[in-house]
């Protein structure tokens, strides 16, 4: 979680978690106040990164040539925590800079990464980056249940 294959995949991490991470930790610090904010923040990117990287683990333990690194997977957890807790935050890919809503971007993206993963092709672990996100998913769900309503309201109507 804390290597990157080369500058470009650094940064590309690191301008989603500067970003994202901002307005995650504030919504954390409206709910639960600094010091919790901070644990919360510390845990959902931390645990998020170890859970992405069991997914990968469980997947690929008998190929010996398997690897992977990288911090995808926390920030994916980081990311899908700020759109299910800021649903209505408009969110663009830096090669497509077209806004959209957060919760349309996001089961846009996961669907990306599910059929990207199915294809299996590319040095990218797609299956970090949806491990990532549904444990940024259940972790805020755990934290408030109601996000998780609020989000398919938002979807539905």
């Amino acid at each position: 979680m804390f290597i990157h294959v080369d500058w470009a995949h650094l940064a590309f991490n690191m301008f989603s978690l500067f970003f994202l991470g901002q307005i995650l930790f504030v919504s954390l610090y409206n709910q639960f106040g600094n010091v919790s904010a901070m644990i919360h923040f510390a845990l959902l990117y931390i645990l998020g990164g170890v859970f992405a990287s069991l997914i990968l683990f469980v997947r690929n333990h008998e190929n010996a040539h398997y690897n992977s690194l990288g911090a995808s997977g926390a920030v994916s957890a980081i990311v899908f925590a700020a759109i299910l807790c800021n649903p209505t935050m408009k969110l663009a890919l830096l090669f497509i800079p077209i806004p959209i809503p957060a919760y349309i971007f996001g089961p846009l993206y996961l669907a990306f990464e599910y059929f990207a993963l199915r294809r299996g092709q590319g040095n990218i672990a797609h299956d970090a980056h949806l491990g990532g996100a549904i444990f940024g998913i259940l972790y805020i769900l755990f934290l408030d249940p109601q996000k998780g309503d609020d989000f398919i309201q938002l979807i539905f109507n």
